[in-house]
């Protein structure tokens, strides 16, 4: 009696394939920015801590992570969904990071990167002077408006 059934088979196949979104992979991760940091995270479920390599060359940090059945060879399958392997995940990095100081942390199967922003990376406020009153700018918002201002109050000076 043989318990294979090639088409229950193709049914399961072609049920994994429209029930998994594109782009889905098996390293999900959030990334935001939180203040002068970049946060990652990485959801590595399963995953003994042992085996999460995290390195960077050349500007490509690379995630590197093992999941290993935790079963034996005489096991007959009834569903095995959970992906097992090695898998890896590459992020490029900025030149507005500092590659010398990311944090990485494995906790609850979730694997935080805290990657900080250089400080000549970080938006710095610049005072502008207008008619005699001054306002803040936040660098990098608008350098249009700041250098239309700017032009506006040299050409009185100009004309004088």
């Amino acid at each position: 009696m043989t318990t294979w059934d090639p088409f229950r088979e193709m049914d399961r196949l072609i049920t994994d394939v429209l029930r998994m979104p594109m782009g889905t992979t098996a390293m999900p991760m959030d990334l935001y920015r939180s203040g002068d940091e970049f946060v990652a995270k990485i959801d590595l479920p399963g995953v003994d801590p042992s085996s999460v390599d995290v390195d960077i060359e050349d500007r490509t940090l690379t995630i590197r992570a093992e999941r290993r059945d935790d079963v034996g060879d005489n096991v007959r399958w009834l569903s095995h969904e959970r992906p097992t392997g090695t898998f890896a995940r590459q992020l490029t990095l900025g030149y507005g990071v500092d590659l010398e100081r990311i944090q990485a942390n494995y906790s609850d199967g979730v694997l935080t990167l805290t990657i900080p922003v250089v400080e000549e990376a970080r938006t710095r406020k610049i005072a502008v002077q207008h008619g005699g009153e001054q306002k803040s700018l936040t660098e990098g918002s608008s350098a249009q408006t700041v250098q239309g201002e700017v032009a506006e109050q040299r050409e009185p000076a100009m004309a004088s």
